[in-house]
């Protein structure tokens, strides 16, 4: 299992380990949604910043909140930083980032895109809008790959993804 991955599923077993203990019966919740992590990818690096740990970004749906979440591919158990508010440019946009740490996960950052959840119909409709916020937010991939004409004149073979 890749970092990225084992980091998305402790944070996803997380917030499930949550939503079953400390936000039982709360009514803020729900019951049509359930806690799942959507379009996590790595953060590339943006010189000339000073360099970070990698990350991953993506959205965390819970049946009480979604979120933005900027989660370091290495678990971190530093404390210094839960409850401090830290800027962070993601794609054209600035979003303020809070800092948590949790023993299982150790330290991530949220931004808050939703709450409460009532005015999503279903899972399909709360996914779609998490992807819908990371499309906006990701610059479309440009074509790894060039043909030899292409590269001659600096043009790629598939300028960009649909």
């Amino acid at each position: 299992m890749s970092d990225l991955a084992a980091r998305v599923q402790a944070l996803v077993a997380l917030f499930r380990h949550v939503e079953r203990t400390r936000m039982a019966g709360v009514p803020v919740l729900h019951a049509a949604l359930q806690v799942e992590a959507v379009g996590f990818e790595p953060v590339p690096v943006q010189p000339p910043e000073p360099p970070e740990p990698p990350a991953a970004l993506g959205v965390l749906l819970t049946p009480w909140f979604m979120n933005l979440v900027w989660l370091p591919l290495q678990p971190d158990a530093r404390t210094d930083r839960v409850g401090q508010a830290r800027v962070r440019a993601v794609g054209h946009t600035c979003f303020e980032f809070i800092g948590a740490c949790d023993a299982g996960v150790g330290a991530y950052e949220a931004c808050s895109l939703a709450s409460p959840m009532f005015e999503f119909a279903d899972q399909a409709q709360a996914r779609a809008t998490a992807k819908a916020v990371l499309d906006a937010l990701r610059p479309p991939a440009a074509a790894v790959s060039k043909g030899r004409r292409g590269f001659l004149l600096g043009r790629s073979a598939v300028e960009a993804r649909p």
